[in-house]
């Protein structure tokens, strides 16, 4: 093996002096397993914890194959989770090409309350288990915890209890499509898009419109307007009466929020995001709005912030799909 030398020059007493130290590899050893059973946690998911998104974690567990197997893993949240919280009865490993590969180790989960088990049919003295937390809006503004629990065949027993993971305000709905001429009044209130007849009979929920049009004179394409703005921007088209709503509205180009997005960008627009923006000589449109922009909103009644994600838009279908994240500040 070739020798490497470090030079350090040592200033001592007005000399100096060279000191050539010696590196030598050693040899990686495998760490040798602890006695007993053990056990660790990794917290899969990122970003703001907001009810109807989900915390994701992978419990690990082991004991020496000489000391037992393990029986079964449980893990108790303080707060029930909504409808789609689940602990796999899968063991998953990566495989050499960097792919999960999940292997059935016991029954499918039972549920008693707040907690959830999987007991253990096959032989394993090593486990990870993946759980998946539905964030339910019970829990807004609230903290939750989780308690796992491995057991092994010799009776030993090991818990792990994980942080506080705070919840979020805010509110979030995914993956709403507005049409032009049709479903294309939007409440940030109710989070859903409204048609005619509907805004007609709500007018006081309707904040924004969207609407699509190629024209010959300006880049109008895909647009979001409140109803006070100046006819020019509602190119052939009739509001319905009552609609009286000035709606705040600031455009965005580079906001891609992970979670509204679900794409591969490691932003997240945050409750402090929505209670610190400024709408100070907000206009009330948007126009020409493209995929992946989007728009900060406050309402009228200064009630809600907000901020709105274009998923995806068509010229064809005349349509826009759009996600929120929206925070009562009033």
């Amino acid at each position: 093996m070739k020798t490497n030398y470090l030079k350090i020059g040592l200033l001592s007493l007005g000399f100096g002096f060279l000191l050539f130290v010696s590196c030598k590899e050693e040899a990686y050893e495998v760490p040798k397993a602890k006695d007993g059973l053990q056990n660790d946690i990794i917290k899969r998911s990122l970003g703001p914890n907001v009810a109807g998104s989900t915390l994701d974690f992978a419990y690990a567990a082991a004991i020496l194959p000489d000391q037992g197997n393990l029986t079964s893993i449980s893990v108790e949240a303080s707060i029930v989770g909504d409808e789609g919280t689940m602990l796999e009865n899968k063991s998953y490993a990566t495989s050499s090409t960097g792919a999960d590969v999940g292997v059935v180790v016991g029954d499918p989960a039972t549920v008693n309350g707040n907690s959830m088990e999987v007991k253990f049919t096959k032989d394993t003295s090593a486990s990870t288990l993946r759980y998946s937390y539905k964030i339910p809006a019970a829990a807004k503004g609230k903290a939750v915890t989780f308690t796992f629990r491995a057991k092994a065949s010799n009776g030993q027993e090991i818990t792990l209890k994980t942080e506080a993971y705070a919840i979020r305000n805010m509110d979030m709905a995914l993956d709403l499509t507005g049409k032009d001429g049709a479903a294309c009044f939007f409440s940030v209130a109710d989070l859903k898009w409204y048609t005619a007849a509907e805004a007609a009979a709500n007018p006081d929920k309707i904040d924004f419109v969207y609407l699509y049009r190629a024209l010959p004179t300006v880049t109008y394409a895909h647009s979001l307007v409140a109803p006070t703005a100046d006819t020019g921007y509602f190119p052939s088209f009739t509001l319905p009466a009552g609609l009286t709503n000035k709606t705040k509205i600031v455009k965005a180009w580079t906001v891609r929020d992970q979670q509204l997005a679900r794409l591969q960008y490691s932003v997240f627009v945050d409750d402090m995001d929505l209670e610190d923006k400024s709408f100070a000589d907000a206009p009330d449109f948007a126009i020409n709005l493209k995929a992946e922009a989007g728009i900060w909103v406050q309402t009228a009644d200064g009630k809600y912030n907000a901020y709105v994600f274009v998923n995806s838009v068509n010229n064809t279908t005349k349509e826009m799909k759009i996600s929120v994240k929206r925070l009562q500040v009033k």
